[in-house]
């Protein structure tokens, strides 16, 4: 039993399954008789405060401020990782992900502003930009080698980078009214962080423990309390001692598991929750469905692959080892799956509930049809025959 269990959370189709099961469950709770009970759950304040400490929230903003910056940490880490000795460590390997992750955010951007221009939805249009890691990567893994193994490596790299412009944006334009005295006191406890690195210091509770600060004074501050867990990752060693393993990578083993199966799984429970109303299908035709849709399921395709087109064009960088052009617009689709980080953005993008639930619902639907196109196309197209496609 133990080995079956183990075999399926080193899977890396399992996450995705997860998280299909509890967009399920969520939906199928939230329209049931136990949707207001669900409902009253996630509003419940949980925690505590004093005069001089606040750490009093609902179950809600537990999940989405609280548990998703440990998320955002294994992305920052990862991302680390990827910058210093991955996909990402050399120009030549970086320019083709990064280019491409530039144009799968951008122009679904400018379809959605376009859409929604002069509308009270316009500020949702970092909505389309997102690229969930776990849904997309759990579905190319499912077309095992149909697929070179070049085509995953890529989309890891796009999707990482596709993050790291999430986070930018995030912290950029979806944060509230700075206080900077409370930002004032992050900056010297990450200023700290580096310091310990520099110092040699390995100890991952010198790291985690003052990254708990840094989580409630960025709160406190008016940017998104996520982005302290890239802020954190950033600051931990990744450099060899020995024969040790890298704090780092020890930090990212021990995290995968609970964000995967436990974080990542609560968050599309307590976000998904849509009850399906008489003119729900409406909203997914509107300026705010329109410009999520087209922008996810066109704008990732088209960014990804001209952005691709354009990187060969230039000599800046190469296409995939094995890698057809028909592959490339698979990999766009998929970059179309929004999902996490998609609905994330939606959550902060509006404060009306009926708007958020209309976001929420265009995303499912985009993510699924993005996820079922990329598959379908991947799994039935061939690999070039010869190297001239490739340079074409």
């Amino acid at each position: 039993m133990l080995k079956i269990l183990k075999n399926f959370t080193d899977s890396p189709t399992s996450g995705g399954i997860i998280l299909f099961i509890c967009v399920l469950i969520s939906l199928t709770i939230a329209n049931s008789p136990l949707g207001a009970t669900f409902e009253n759950i996630l509003n419940t304040p949980l925690g505590f405060e004093t005069a001089s400490v606040h750490l009093r929230y609902t179950t809600a903003l537990w999940i989405n401020d609280g548990l998703m910056a440990i998320f955002f940490l294994l992305v920052g880490l990862e991302i680390k990782r990827e910058l210093v000795s991955g996909e990402l460590s050399t120009p030549r390997q970086a320019l083709l992900p990064i280019f491409c992750a530039f144009g799968g955010a951008i122009i679904p951007a400018g379809i959605y502003f376009a859409v929604n221009q002069g509308t009270e939805t316009v500020s949702g249009w970092g909505i389309p930009m997102a690229t969930d890691i776990a849904f997309a990567l759990a579905v190319i893994a499912m077309l095992g080698r149909r697929v070179p193994a070049s085509l995953k490596v890529f989309l890891a790299a796009l999707a990482i980078v596709d993050d790291l412009i999430a986070i930018l944006i995030i912290a950029i334009f979806y944060s509230a009214e700075l206080h900077t005295i409370y930002l004032g006191y992050a900056a010297a406890i990450l200023a700290l962080l580096f310091i310990f690195n520099k110092l040699g210091i390995r100890s991952l509770i010198f790291y985690l423990i003052p990254g708990l600060f840094i989580w409630y004074f960025v709160h406190h501050s008016g940017i998104h309390a996520t982005i302290a867990g890239v802020l954190t990752a950033m600051t931990i060693p990744l450099a060899t001692k020995g024969q040790q393993e890298p704090p780092l990578l020890k930090l990212e083993h021990a995290l995968v598991t609970p964000v995967n199966f436990l974080i990542v799984p609560l968050f599309a429970l307590a976000n998904t929750a849509i009850r399906f109303e008489e003119g729900m299908l409406e909203g997914l035709i509107s300026p705010l469905g329109i410009g999520i849709i087209v922008g996810l399921m066109l704008g990732k395709p088209v960014g990804v692959y001209l952005m691709t087109k354009l990187a060969i064009l230039l000599r800046i960088g190469s296409m995939p080892e094995g890698a057809s052009w028909a592959q490339i617009i698979g990999v766009g689709l998929l970059a179309g799956i929004g999902f996490t980080m998609s609905i994330f953005i939606a959550l902060l993008s509006f404060s009306d509930n009926l708007l958020i639930a209309e976001a929420k619902f265009s995303i499912l639907v985009a993510s699924l049809l993005s996820g079922v196109t990329g598959y379908i196309l991947l799994s039935r197209v061939a690999p070039p025959s010869n190297d001239n496609e490739k340079k074409t």
